[in-house]
């Protein structure tokens, strides 16, 4: 009787020896290479991801939104948003009154000579709350030029 051949498992991840490989030799099969496999996937899968993320035009949380006056958009004041705090607001939000500018959702009056009175470099009204709640305190007002 010819004795048997030890069979390297390493040598054949991916085949189907691995009861043999156990049987003839006693030891498990060696790990087949579907890890780097993975790690290559997931590799291509980064550098994809950062390709995308580097051409898309960039855009911040704390910009305005591109108007006809401000085709670009602008740039909110970090003292006045964290990021999602401030938004463009109708006109109709946003009540004038002897004693200043009246935010109509929550009642707040915010006196004309109020530091938290921003020019508008869009001719647009925009409201900046705290957590950028309807309902909450006003961090910053951008108001419009009276000559829009």
């Amino acid at each position: 009787m010819k004795p048997k051949q030890a069979v390297d498992c390493s040598l054949h991840p991916f085949c189907r020896c691995h009861a043999r490989c156990v049987v003839e030799n006693g030891r498990k099969p060696a790990r087949s290479k579907g890890f780097l496999g993975i790690l290559l996937v997931l590799g291509i899968a980064f550098v994809v991801g950062a390709r995308v993320l580097l051409m898309a035009p960039y855009a911040s949380a704390h910009d305005a939104l591109p108007t006809a006056v401000q085709p670009q958009g602008w740039s909110y004041p970090f003292s006045c948003c964290s990021g999602y705090d401030c938004r463009e607001v109708a006109d109709n939000a946003i009540g004038e009154r002897p004693q200043g500018y009246v935010i109509k959702g929550t009642g707040e009056v915010i006196t004309y000579s109020d530091s938290r009175i921003k020019s508008s470099p869009d001719g647009v009204f925009h409201w900046c709350s705290v957590a950028g709640a309807d309902d909450g305190h006003t961090v910053c007002l951008f108001v419009p030029p009276r000559g829009f």
